[in-house]
């Protein structure tokens, strides 16, 4: 008789009466009096509007100028935007990046010291931003802009080391890569066309046919010598310019050894398990030997040029790896879960016209926004680690495709993590931190000593999305490699790289899809891998996410006994307060109760506001027993469950930075005595541009744990108290265990 999984599905409900939530910790004394606060931002508005002056007319969009505020770093939450300040100066907030500054002065008892804080993009006229110097040592405390005063620590105009980043100096004409503000003036089409206008003056034309325009951000690229690099960075409306990166070497990373020879292998004889159940692949392409079998399609995008060998090896590899997982010598292949759809987005230009990097990216988004997919896997990218202060078009274009949370799209993080760590160069690769997708990083072994695949890059990533890699999967070693078909389809051989490890992850997605059907949703997916993955104590945060996914699909879609595992889908409405019961079964329970929950939400993204990225954010508050109340409470008291420190890794954060992380993952253990009806109440927030916002809903998915070890039939006691409300889920088909 088959195991039957211990999954429970269920429904929060909604809270008529507000759940108290945190709130920021202003401080109850500004860090500065109004007469020194004046002084100070005089001195530098008077600087910066001289500087806007010398700035050349054609720079200047319809008079129109960039200047950048930086937040006193006591002042950076949503709650204490510049408002009034903003709107006196007749000033556009277009966009803003994460900083550090040492404030001159703070209400700490502490002396000031370099901490996070927030630096702001601002648009306005040239002679607004010279009417509000004038007018700023007139402000008295009765005008609303004087509160906000204390809440900006510095006023600047940019200057070229604000946008231009690191240029191969080998270059006399190096490709760049522009990211221009289009947001900030009446007719923002305009800015496209004033930097056409002032680029060609310059003798420069940008590629604006190749543009990706992404929230208010565009990403074009462009060729220029590099004398003129430092004029180009004049215009007003540029953010960034950076040399365009190349494209991610698809090369194998190990060779066939004596004690890792190649060996033949026979297909299988079955169709997929659900041939419904399909799979898009972005790769190099498959062979004709793997696109003529029963679980894979070969797809071109018109217009490609020829097909490189190289890349067909990576693409069949990658297929193979989604199909089958790690081949076993001595082992039939195992039965694939669903049809893989290769579309081949690199060709022989690839390698060496950096232009294909953006040509690869206009293929994959055109068949993401023509045909649904469920299921997505990225194993390439550009060769770049990411970076705090900006977000990469790959990333961008990426997270506004998947932020609906119909797909469960995988992202391999890249194979430099043997670079030097502390320089950033073996952090993890674009697009890997988009927040609506799942960085995949590689371990090295799938025995139960195991640890990161040296090659595998590593994080932290950007806040939000600070968990990067989120999980690990086995990706193969010199010591273990990942055997994958060759192009003949007949020969496994071995090979090693993140590539592999995120096809893994996802064929086990589509496993546990095709196992229960459509009852989970590809967000519930997404958080049963983070729920399941395999915690090392070890191995820092920062190298393996929160662990490594199991090795067969029997650990994710069945419970051991004394557990049980609920999940609640859905959608969240901005404000609403939601209420997830945690249960437990009636009487009292023996020994120590452990209580795992894992939370996964997609959102819309502002790629111009990389630190505060994401649109949404729950905040999550766990009240562990039904009867202990705080003085005049209305709800139980709360128990601190998902807290700071989880992502606080290497860096310090703001206060409320992890309320909008994408994904919340921890365990906690409690004494049973200490349970009674406990519960999750969540509360959506939204914000855009970092301010509070009306906002969308968002589909959001919760797995929750519940481990009594010695109360041997939980599940069952569970489901007799439940049973009007937590529905068994129950499989569509009998998954076969693929057993090591």
């Amino acid at each position: 008789m088959a195991k039957q999984p211990n999954f429970l599905l269920g429904n929060g409900h909604r809270l008529t009466s507000p759940v108290k939530v945190g709130k920021g910790m202003e401080p109850k004394a500004p860090p500065y009096d109004l007469g020194t606060a004046k002084q100070r931002l005089s001195s530098q508005f008077a600087t910066a509007v001289a500087e806007f002056a010398e700035l050349p007319t054609a720079a200047c969009p319809d008079g129109y100028t960039v200047g950048l505020i930086t937040l006193h770093p006591q002042y950076t939450a949503k709650s204490y935007f510049p408002d009034d300040l903003l709107k006196d100066a007749r000033m556009q907030a277009i966009g803003s990046r994460p900083a550090r500054v040492t404030p001159e002065q703070w209400t700490k008892k502490s002396a000031p010291e370099e901490s996070p804080t927030t630096e702001l993009f601002v648009a306005a006229r040239r002679e607004d931003f010279a009417a509000f110097a004038k007018q700023l040592p007139r402000i008295s405390e009765s005008d609303n802009a004087s509160r906000d005063l204390f809440k900006v620590e510095a006023f600047r105009a940019p200057q070229s080391k604000d946008r231009i980043q690191r240029i191969n100096k080998k270059l006399d004409r190096p490709l760049l890569e522009i990211v221009l503000h289009t947001s900030g003036i009446r007719r923002p089409a305009r800015i496209l066309e004033a930097f056409e206008e002032y680029a060609q003056s310059l003798d420069l034309k940008p590629d604006l046919d190749r543009r990706f325009e992404v929230g208010a951000l565009c990403f074009l690229p462009m060729r220029a010598p590099r004398e003129l690099i430092d004029e180009l960075s004049k215009f007003s409306f540029l953010r960034t310019i950076r040399e365009m990166p190349g494209l991610r070497p698809l090369r194998p990373i190990i060779r066939a050894t004596a004690k890792s020879k190649p060996f033949p292998v026979s297909l299988p004889n079955q169709e997929p398990l659900d041939k419904q159940l399909r799979a898009a692949v972005f790769d190099g392409g498959i062979s004709e030997e793997m696109g003529n079998t029963s679980f894979a399609n070969a797809h071109e995008p018109e217009g490609i040029g020829a097909a490189v060998d190289g890349y067909v090896d990576h693409g069949t590899a990658v297929t193979s790896a989604l199909l089958f997982g790690p081949i076993v010598k001595g082992q039939t292949l195992p039965q694939p879960y669903g049809v893989v759809d290769h579309y081949r987005v690199l060709d022989d230009q690839s390698s060496n016209d950096p232009f294909e990097l953006y040509d690869a990216l206009t293929r994959i988004r055109d068949v993401l926004q023509s045909r649904d997919y469920s299921f997505i896997n990225l194993s390439i990218g550009p060769s770049l680690p990411i970076e705090d202060h900006e977000v990469h078009a790959w990333t961008a274009v990426l997270d506004s495709l998947l932020a609906d949370g119909e797909a469960l799209t995988t992202v391999a993080v890249g194979n430099d993590g043997e670079k030097d760590h502390e320089s950033g160069n073996a952090r993890v690769q674009v697009p890997s931190d988009s927040v609506n997708s799942l960085a995949i990083g590689a371990a090295c072994s799938t025995s139960k000593t195991w640890g990161r695949a040296s090659y595998s890059c590593i994080g932290p990533g950007r806040s939000p999305g600070l968990i990067k890699p989120e999980v690990v999967a086995f990706g193969g070693s010199s010591s273990e490699p990942f055997f994958v078909l060759d192009q003949s389809v007949s020969i496994a051989t071995p090979d090693a790289g993140t590539s592999f490890a995120s096809p893994f992850a996802l064929r086990m997605g589509m496993g546990v899809r095709a196992h229960f059907g459509a009852s989970l949703s590809p967000l519930a997916i997404k958080s049963l891998l983070v729920h399941c993955s395999e915690p090392a104590k070890k191995i820092p945060v920062h190298e393996i996410g929160w662990g490594r996914i199991p090795q067969d699909l029997e650990a994710i879609v069945i419970c051991q006994e004394g557990e049980a595992r609920i999940v609640y889908q859905g959608d969240l409405t901005p404000g609403q307060y939601l209420r997830t019961p945690v249960p437990l079964p009636q009487g009292t329970l023996a020994g120590m109760v452990t209580v795992t929950a894992t939370f996964c939400f997609a959102c819309q993204t502002d790629p111009h506001d990389p630190g505060n990225y994401t649109r949404g954010g729950l905040d999550v508050t766990f009240r562990p027993h039904a009867d202990k109340f705080g003085e005049d409470a209305v709800h139980p008291k709360s128990h601190s469950f998902f807290r700071q420190t989880d992502y606080d890794t290497e860096k310090e954060l703001r206060h409320d930075a992890h309320k909008w992380e994408t994904t919340l993952h921890r365990r906690c253990r409690f004494r049973a005595a200490t349970l009674k009806d406990p519960v999750f109440d969540v509360h959506y927030q939204v914000r855009e541009s970092g301010q509070a916002s009306s906002g969308e809903k968002i589909r959001y998915a919760l797995i929750i744990t519940v481990s009594a070890p010695k109360v041997k039939n939980l599940y069952d006691r569970i489901v007799q108290r439940y049973q009007t409300q937590l529905e068994p889920i129950l499989p569509v088909i009998e998954v076969p265990i693929h057993v090591r």
